[in-house]
């Protein structure tokens, strides 16, 4: 609102007026979750319509350089390149300010200054948010590309600052952006992302229709957006936006389709029923925005396309809730989803989706070494993801949830593999399917299958919170093709973007150390040691996958050793 003060403004105000020791700190060293501003070449950061260069040290939008002080641009170079993460005030100020004593106030006047050169501000909060008692983070989607120092350079212009185009499917494409919640209720938070999972599930079953995947998707929540910016940096054809408002038993939904390319609409519509009826308006807005694309759609596509709890809509709530807990992938958050799945299962025991969501997440902790009692939880993830795909026939996301977790933890590799692809079948827009995909292939000895599968799953979802994951997958499988030069290239990159993940330490470590890199070799065994101290060579079981080829696994194995991990 106009005039209005925003709580940064208010810190300010408080600060000049009772000034005293207690509004200062001191700063210790970056927490373990940010990582320092890389140096080592030139970086460029592509966000709306924006381009933060720092080899150049520049900041322009469009063709048009912004003033930026150096401080400011430090700042905005810092929070951008560990937007991955919550940066704390003393990391700002340890690496800012280098550790020097600075007040809340001198702190909030240059986030201020940083937010003010983007287009942002403390009341919008777009692209920097402030976390209460916990720090910032840059949460704008954003494009990187690297280029050593001393590369050649394109003359500057507009079209060179603005985000490379991704190119269009051959066939028709669509993005589904987060709906806007109009319950006016903070809890309905996860219904109004449901429904957005479940059309995105509609029509990624549709075979001649591209769809980018959930994850990449929801980099947009929360923001205002421009869909030419979709178009640039998803590279697709079509958006669909919209809201839901739920209050009481009834449920309305508003959708608009967007040509991207133009920006021009081709419909809006609004749904509105029964909260018994949520599953057929779902159909409704799926078959309304295909038929848009494709009037020769036939309803029969979105029926076969169906996969709800018929039983409980109570069950289908639990399993929202445990989903958006789920994305979250902390430990507690996949605690919390593991309890959900189960309360879901309760509710209505053929419900498949669930189950396989419970295994998954049992999975992602075994991985991350969260397990408090591995035994136990790991035959209780085989028990799930059985009973996922026994339930779960036609549900692609109960199948690739189960391949993954019958081939990690028991070795059942040509299961878990026909697993997914018949999840594939039945939805070939899965993303994290292809991705889990790529993974099974690279146990099966497959490595350049592999590489082809992870490829598929990047380009369905460009802006993954997640891609570390097949990034690690690439690198381990180019190590296994004999291509060392881009195993170490996808290690790196893996690296970069999630340098605190006990898997991507370990596949880093092995992949410097069999390219004679050691040095970057011993580091990354050194970080991965600090994250798993008790990983040793003689139970690398509990984290090693089932390699069916006797030499895949001795590459693995050699590649620890050379790079320190002790017997």
């Amino acid at each position: 609102m106009k005039g209005a003060k925003t709580s940064e403004g208010l810190l300010d105000i408080r600060l000049t007026f009772f000034f005293s020791a207690a509004y200062f700190f001191r700063a210790g060293a970056p927490s373990g979750d940010v990582r320092p501003t890389p140096r080592n070449g030139r970086v460029r950061y592509f966000f709306e319509d924006y381009a933060l260069d720092t080899d150049r040290r520049e900041l322009r939008r469009g063709a048009d350089v912004v003033p930026t002080t150096p401080q400011v641009f430090d700042l905005l170079d810092y929070l951008i390149c560990n937007r991955e993460h919550v940066v704390s005030k003393d990391d700002l100020v340890s690496v800012i300010w280098k550790g020097r004593i600075v007040s809340d106030a001198a702190l909030t006047t240059r986030l201020n200054a940083a937010r003010s050169v983007i287009g942002d501000s403390g009341d919008e909060q777009r692209l920097i948010k402030t976390l209460p008692r916990k720090g910032f983070r840059f949460v704008g989607a954003v494009h990187e590309t690297n280029r050593p120092s001393g590369a050649a350079t394109v003359p500057d212009s507009g079209a060179e600052s603005s985000q490379p185009l991704l190119a269009l499917p051959d066939k028709p494409s669509i993005a589904v952006l987060p709906f806007q919640n109009m319950s006016g209720d903070p809890e309905q938070e996860y219904f109004a992302d449901g429904m957005v999972e479940d059309i995105i599930s509609g029509l990624s079953r549709i075979g001649w229709l591209f769809v980018i995947a959930r994850n990449s998707s929801f980099t947009y929540k929360g923001r205002s957006v421009d869909v030419k910016q979709v178009r640039r940096e998803l590279g697709v054809r079509y958006v669909l936006e919209g809201s839901v408002r739920k209050a009481g038993s009834r449920v309305r939904i508003t959708g608009q389709l967007v040509d991207a390319t133009t920006g021009g609409h081709i419909w809006v519509d609004r749904f509105d029923g029964a909260l018994e009826d949520v599953f057929d308006l779902q159909d409704r807005v799926t078959a309304s925005v295909v038929g848009a694309i494709e009037p020769r759609l036939q309803r029969a596509e979105i029926e076969r396309a169906r996969q709800k709890p018929t039983e409980s809509l109570d069950a289908y709530g639990c399993f929202l809730r445990g989903m958006a807990s789920y994305h979250l992938s902390t430990r507690d958050s996949l605690l919390e989803a593991r309890e959900l799945c189960r309360r879901a299962t309760e509710l209505d025991p053929n419900y498949a989706s669930p189950y396989g969501m419970a295994a998954e997440c049992i999975h992602v902790g075994k991985v991350n070494g969260w397990l408090a009692d591995p035994e136990r939880e790991i035959a209780e993830g085989v028990r799930l993801a059985r009973r996922a795909a026994a339930l779960g026939k036609d549900d692609p996301t109960a199948l690739w949830f189960s391949g993954i977790c019958l081939a990690y933890f028991v070795g059942e590799l040509e299961t878990g593999a026909a697993h997914i692809e018949r999840a594939l079948a039945l939805n070939p827009n899965l993303a994290r399917a292809w991705s889990a995909s790529g993974w099974v292939r690279l146990y099966l000895g497959e490595p350049i299958d592999a590489i082809e599968r992870f490829e598929r799953a990047m380009r369905l979802s460009p802006l993954d919170h997640s891609a570390y994951v097949g990034f690690v997958g690439m690198g381990l499988a180019h190590l296994l093709a004999d291509r060392y030069d881009d195993a170490a290239y996808w290690a790196r990159k893996a690296r970069h973007e999630q340098p605190n993940w006990a898997t991507t330490l370990r596949v880093a470590a092995i992949v410097y150390a069999l390219s004679d890199r050691i040095v970057e070799a011993r580091e990354a065994m050194a970080r991965m040691r600090e994250i798993d101290p008790d990983l040793r060579l003689s139970n690398l079981a509990r984290v090693a996958a089932a390699f069916r080829r006797p030499e895949d696994l001795a590459r693995y194995t050699e590649g620890l050793r050379k790079a320190g991990l002790p017997e």
